[in-house]
């Protein structure tokens, strides 16, 4: 069977998500898979970044990671996709290169294509749900494929009980956050590998 190419495409403004991109990362590479890890571009205005210490740091934390680019999600048989929630949706900062993607959805390269998303808040309750499933919303307009976690592992009933994705409070992976992203990332590593042989 083909390895299936996997796109870990996140955007994170304190250092949470992308801690969850790394974690995918790790999991989908033991499970097999041909990986790129993509962080989405910064659009905030570079003043407003810079006011804050926790920002600038995470920002400047985060450039050996390539910027995402519409090629690498052509080039994906499937998207691991975390970003924060705000406001109740997706950061504005992933709206923005999904709103780049115009081209290739008009083509159907983002058809057909796996897709799991996760996300973090501020608080347990600050939208994290709707924040994924607007996500999925999206994919759905694309004709990819969902791949939510549900309760299929046990760990889903350790980690916050979020079954269309993980999803924390920010602050610092524990071991059953890691847990349940592998989980995730290899369950869509294989429902990948069963698309594309």
């Amino acid at each position: 069977m083909a390895d299936p190419k996997i796109l870990i495409l996140f955007y994170s403004t304190y250092g949470t998500n992308h801690a969850v991109a790394l974690a995918a990362a790790d999991a989908a590479t033991e499970a097999g898979a041909d990986i790129r890890v993509r962080r989405v571009a910064e659009s905030a205005p570079k003043d407003v970044v810079e006011s804050q210490d926790a920002w600038k740091a995470q920002l400047e934390k985060m450039q050996d990671i390539p910027e995402a680019t519409p090629d690498d999600m052509e080039w994906a048989d499937g998207y691991f996709v975390s970003a924060p929630t705000r406001f109740g949706v997706v950061a504005s900062q992933l709206r923005v290169f999904i709103d780049t993607l115009g081209g290739l959805w008009q083509k159907g390269a983002l058809a057909n294509k796996t897709f799991t998303a996760t996300t973090s808040s501020n608080s347990s309750h600050g939208g994290q749900e709707a924040t994924i499933l607007s996500l999925y919303t999206t994919a759905m307009h694309w004709g990819a494929i969902i791949v939510a976690p549900g309760y299929a592992d046990p760990i889903k009933f350790e980690d916050n009980g979020n079954p269309y994705g993980f999803s924390m409070a920010a602050g610092e992976l524990e071991d059953v956050h890691r847990k349940s992203i592998g989980y995730q990332a290899t369950r869509l590593v294989e429902m990948t590998r069963k698309l594309v042989g």
